[in-house]
């Protein structure tokens, strides 16, 4: 029996409405490899992990054990820290779980999850880095005005404001009907977009928009304060104080240009990654490598830090020795 063409456009209708419901979960391939190097990558990647947790939680821990850090900048990095935590145990879990695993699953609520924490929580980063510019800008070149401008309120305001960042959904909108493999370790945009079984042009478009925007706000916004920053410290009499001033921000520019190095790599043009390998080399960067790197480079290059966490160390080097 023939369908007369308001039927057949209907059937399309629910086909297209009701399509994502055809994949249950996707396949994450991951590193394949053989197995022995699998599971060293399972302890190396595993190492990393526990160190980077680790470390951003010494920050954490430093900066709510000192009062000397009650101040809006180390607030900021205790919520960063906290930040990175959240960051990297958005992915890195189930990316050590399908290594050892022989299925390499991940459910469809799931994947979608895993993106919409792991998007968030790098948009969150980059209005965190933004926020402490912002911080460091104030310190140096209004130094008068700082004590009433950066406030214990205005601080708690910008963090809220960070973590109440609305995430993108629109992936959620995205028809899956398969394949559903993923040449990926977890569910990235680019990849996500790939399995499409319907055109999404205008989805991969406002992703890109989006993405993009807040990639590049952010980061001139950044650039801006500290070209304030570098004329106001270039005028500074004595080379101690530019040293000093210098050194106040090398911490916070090292991170910077880890993060966005990286991450403009991958979100500005969403839907061109076509090189697997690189994509999961750049993405394994910014989601494991940095959230890394973060603690040590502003545990080593800030004594206030050091001697806090060198007090914590005491502290449980005597509640050992007593039990």
């Amino acid at each position: 029996m023939s369908l007369s063409l308001p039927q057949v456009r209907l059937m399309r209708t629910l086909e297209t409405t009701n399509i994502s419901g055809f994949v249950s979960e996707f396949i994450l391939l991951g590193f394949p490899c053989r197995r022995d190097i699998q599971i060293l990558l399972f302890v190396f990647f595993s190492f990393i992990y526990l160190l980077t947790l680790l470390g951003n939680t010494s920050i954490i821990c430093a900066v709510w054990s000192s009062r000397k850090l009650h101040t809006p900048m180390y607030i900021l990095l205790a919520n960063f820290s906290f930040l990175e935590i959240c960051y990297v145990s958005s992915d890195v879990p189930k990316m050590l779980a399908n290594i050892i695993s022989q299925t390499k699953s991940i459910s469809y609520t799931g994947c979608l999850l895993q993106f919409y924490f792991f998007f968030s929580m790098c948009a969150a980063e980059g209005l965190f880095l933004s926020v402490m510019s912002f911080d460091r800008f104030l310190a140096i070149c209004r130094p008068l005005h700082y004590p009433t401008i950066m406030t214990h309120r205005l601080c708690a305001q910008l963090v809220i404001f960070c973590w109440l960042l609305t995430p993108l959904t629109l992936i959620s909108q995205v028809p899956f009907c398969g394949p559903n493999t993923i040449d990926h370790f977890l569910c990235d945009l680019a990849p996500l977009l790939a399995l499409s079984c319907a055109p999404v042009s205008g989805i991969t478009l406002a992703c890109g928009i989006i993405s993009s925007l807040i990639i590049f706000l952010t980061f001139l916004y950044i650039l801006g304060t500290y070209f304030c920053v570098l004329s106001v410290v270039l005028q500074v009499p004595s080379g101690s104080g530019r040293h000093k001033a210098f050194s106040t921000c090398a911490s916070h520019l090292a991170v910077v240009s880890l993060f966005y190095g990286s991450v403009m790599v991958m979100y500005v043009s969403p839907g061109s990654g076509n090189y697997s390998g690189m994509q999961k080399f750049v993405t394994l960067f910014y989601a494991l490598a940095t959230p890394f790197f973060n603690p040590l480079i502003y545990n080593f290059r800030n004594k206030d830090m050091k001697d806090a966490l060198k007090k914590i160390l005491n502290v449980l080097l005597k509640i050992n020795m007593k039990d």
